[in-house]
This record gives structure tokens, sequence and C-alpha cells, in this order.
């Protein structure tokens, strides 16, 4: 019987695109590609709607929690925090209060809940790492447990956040991945037998006439220090989706449910400790107030209290059970909490796998810019909120309703095919409005510009009477440009 338990909830608003597709003029500036691709209004709209039934009642009654010994945890995508930061400063303001309560921990995410770590790993590294910083600049806590995007693991993905330096991650516990064993134990992956002809660590080589410094140490060395890699704690499934998907379902053998019973199914759960992970918005917006949400979770540390069950973080549990850790065999596809827990949740029909090929057209042009912001931009094309909201395209069942939930209603009135073509579309003009940012593109354009300025100028000079005042430079190149623009 379990008699520690963890609760890890986590909050995200996507960026939305601008449907119906926007056209973007050729040599925009990123600026106005960005205000082309993604529609703020209705971010903001959405953002205010969820922050008045959820995030501010939630938040409250947490604090609330913590201050009577609950232990908790909580993860946040730097997409919900650029919105709050822009508007609603005072919603930032209480989370940071929640956060920084000694029973509250802070769990990273993948900054844009992108899906990068399938376009291009060692950035996904450096983007983790870089989350861990921001997240500690504004909360003043450095997360050193991770969920990644939509609790998404797999081995490449292990040995990443291993490189990145998280002491643990959490996961899906779905029986295809698990195997025989059960989501209540803590695990890990890495090998812990000596290789019998260990491969030898690269050393990129000195350049010539420069010495090699003796006491420097790379990224890989030091995180090879630690004794393993990321610790594996696994949600576990059917108690976590007893509230955070059937809490408020009236044709659901367990509903009403209320907080003796369900601590009663936690105490009597067979193992080392139990993980339960919920979306924040979870409690007021997908289940309402009238739902009974918010007395049932401020009920239920009380009653897990009678029943001897401790409330502890992810770290914490790390920290008593990491002693008596097992191996866990991981895939090489990606599990995730969502769906039936694997991919083909994100990457089933047509329509995703046609806009998953567009992200990575996407960030492979990104990159050929060689330009930052574009590169910024790229990566939160790749969101995995454009995935899901399409999953219901060709499909039915209860995993497609959940799709449509979260599809915009505004989309709606494109019609089903209308929502795929125009999204499709987005990442087309995207693409095209990238083009002219390439190096060579660039390059060529001053060449131009230059080829088009010199002969008007002579033309002009020979051209001109006597005693007639000079056309000066200025408006020379003003004409040049405007043919550039017309061309």
């Amino acid at each position: 019987m379990v008699a520690e338990l963890a609760i890890y909830t986590v909050v995200h608003q996507p960026r939305r695109l601008k449907l119906p597709a926007q056209p973007i003029p050729r040599g925009a500036s990123i600026e106005d590609i960005v205000r082309c691709l993604f529609d703020e209004r209705m971010n903001e709209r959405y953002f205010r709607k969820v922050a008045t039934y959820c995030y501010y009642p939630a938040t409250r009654m947490f604090l609330d929690l913590v201050r009577q010994g609950l232990h908790f945890s909580i993860g946040f995508s730097l997409s919900f925090l650029r919105q709050a930061e822009a508007w609603d400063p005072a919603l930032l303001d209480l989370f940071r209060e929640l956060v920084a309560h000694e029973n509250v921990e802070i769990i990273g995410v993948e900054p844009y809940h992108s899906f990068l770590f399938l376009l291009d790993l060692p950035a996904f590294i450096a983007r983790m790492q870089w989350m861990a910083d921001e997240i500690e600049r504004i909360f003043g806590k450095r997360p050193q447990v991770t969920d990644t995007t939509e609790m998404c693991m797999s081995v490449t993905i292990y040995h990443a956040l291993d490189l990145a330096g998280f002491r643990g991650a959490l996961m899906d516990g779905r029986p295809w991945v698990l195997g025989w064993r059960e989501s209540t134990h803590l695990y890990h992956y890495t090998e812990e037998q000596p290789y019998a002809l260990p491969p030898q660590a690269y050393r990129p080589p000195t350049a010539p006439g420069r010495r090699s410094s003796g006491n420097h140490r790379s990224r890989n060395a030091v995180v090879g220090d630690r004794e393993r890699g990321p610790y594996l704690l696994a949600r576990h499934l059917d108690l976590s989706d007893d509230v955070g998907y059937r809490f408020s379902n009236r044709s659901w053998s367990g509903y009403p449910l209320y907080a003796d019973t369900y601590a009663d199914w936690l105490a009597h759960t067979w193992g080392d400790f139990l993980l339960l992970g919920w979306d924040y918005e979870t409690f007021g917006e997908h289940h309402r107030v009238d739902s009974g949400i918010f007395e049932f979770m401020r009920a239920l540390p009380a009653e897990l209290a009678r029943r001897g069950v401790q409330t502890r973080t992810p770290s914490e549990l790390i920290a008593r059970f990491q002693q008596r850790a097992y191996h866990l065999p991981l895939p090489v596809y990606p599990t995730t909490w969502a769906g039936s827990g694997g991919m083909e949740f994100f990457l089933g029909n047509s329509a995703q796998q046609t806009i998953f090929q567009l992200m990575g057209q996407v960030y492979g042009m990104a990159r050929l810019t060689e330009n930052p912001e574009l590169l910024d931009l790229a990566i939160w094309l790749a969101q995995s909120d454009n995935l899901h909201l399409i999953q219901w395209f060709g499909r039915s069942g209860p995993e497609a309703e959940v799709s449509a939930y979260f599809t915009p209603r505004e989309w709606w009135e494109l019609g089903p095919d209308g929502v795929i073509r125009e999204q499709q579309q987005v990442y087309l003009n995207a693409i095209r409005a990238m083009e002219p940012y390439l190096p060579t593109t660039v390059a060529r354009q001053e060449r131009l510009r230059a080829r088009l300025a010199r002969p008007s100028t002579a033309r002009s000079a020979r051209t001109r009477p006597a005693g007639t005042p000079g056309q000066d430079q200025g408006s020379t190149l003003l004409e040049a440009g405007y043919v550039l623009q017309k061309a």
C-alpha cells in the first residue's frame, strides 16, 4: 500500500494560428510575419476566459492547501508565461507567490510545448537549458525535474535530458511501456554494467598552433559525474484520469466521485508511491466550478492524512527512493500522456502528418537563414497544439471529441476541410516569407540594388543639360527601391 503521493499539474496556453491564413508580403519584416501567422486577439480572449474560471480560483485554492501542509508540484510553459506577462501581470505574481512556498516544486516544461525533440535533439537540449534559466529568472527556483512536452519520453529524449542536466523526468505510466511493471516505483534507464570494450569519448581536435588547456572539462564530462541519468517517475494513468477526465462524466460508474472514496483508492494502491498528473485547467475549465471539483480538491488532503498518506514533491520522492530505483527499458517511439499513449495521437491522420512535415520544412528554412528570430518563430510553429487541434480529422470517438473541444470555435466557421487547408497554408506562407532572409538571397539583393543604382546615376549625368541642378543620390536610391518592390 502506498503511503506517499506526489501531485503534479501543468499550466499551458498555446499560441494559436491565425485562420484563415493571411498573405505575407514579400520582404515583410519579422514583426509583420509574426502578426500574419498568430492570432493574438484570440489568444488573449481565451487566456482571460481561462484565467477567470481556472487560473485565479485554482491558484488561490492551491495557495491555501500548501499553507496547510500540502506538497505540490507545478510546471509552466513559457508560452503561457509570456501571455501572463503581457496580459495579466497580477496573475503571474499570484503564481510567483504559490511557487515561492517551500512545499512547492517547480517542474521544467519544454518552453513552447513544441515537438523540437522530433526535429533537432541538440537544439532541444539547448532550449531545455535555456528554459531552466528563464524559469529561475521568473520564479527564483531552478527546475531539476521535467515533463518535456505532453509528458513525452523515449530513449533519445531521455539521453537528451541527461545531457541537459536534469535529475528527474516525468512520464506516463502506459502498460505498453511498463510491461509487467507498476507505475508506483522509481525507475531509471542508465546503463550500470561496464561495456566489454568501452567506447572512447570524442575529443574535438586542437586547432593548429593552439594549446589544449589541461583543466578544460566538457559539458558531457560534468554531466557524466552523476552516478545515474535522470530518475523516472511514472504517472498513474487510471487514478489520474479519474479526476482529469472522468470527474464530471455522469455516465461514469464512479460518478459522483467524493474525496473520501478517492483517498481510499489511492491508499489501497500497491507500490512505493503514486504520481498523479493533471492539466491545471482541470480545475474550473475542464470541470466547471459547479461540478464540485474545487470542494473535492480542498477536502482531499485531510482524507489522505486520515489514511496515512503523505504528499511529497517529485524531488522528495527521488531522494527517498533513489537507492532502490529499478531499470526501465524505454521505447524508441515516444510515449505520451495524450490519447492512447503513443504519438499516433499527434501523427495518426494524414492532415497531422502533412502539418508535421511542414513543421520540419519551416524549421529547416529557419536554420538556413541563420536568423535567431526566425528560428524562434519556427519553434513556435512546431507547437504540439497545432497537431493536437486537428486530431479529430477523419476520426470519431472520445479522443476525437477531446481534440475537437480544444479546437477554437472560430475555426469551425471554415468547415473541417477549410481548417486543414488554411492551417497548411499558414506553414506554406511562413516558408515563403523566410526566403528573403536566406544569406544568398540577401547578398544577391544587395548586388542588384547596387547595379540598379549605378546606371541611373551615370545616365542622368550624361543626359542632364548644362546648368541643370543635379538629382540627389537619395531620390535615385528611392526610385531603385521602388523598382525592386514593383518587381
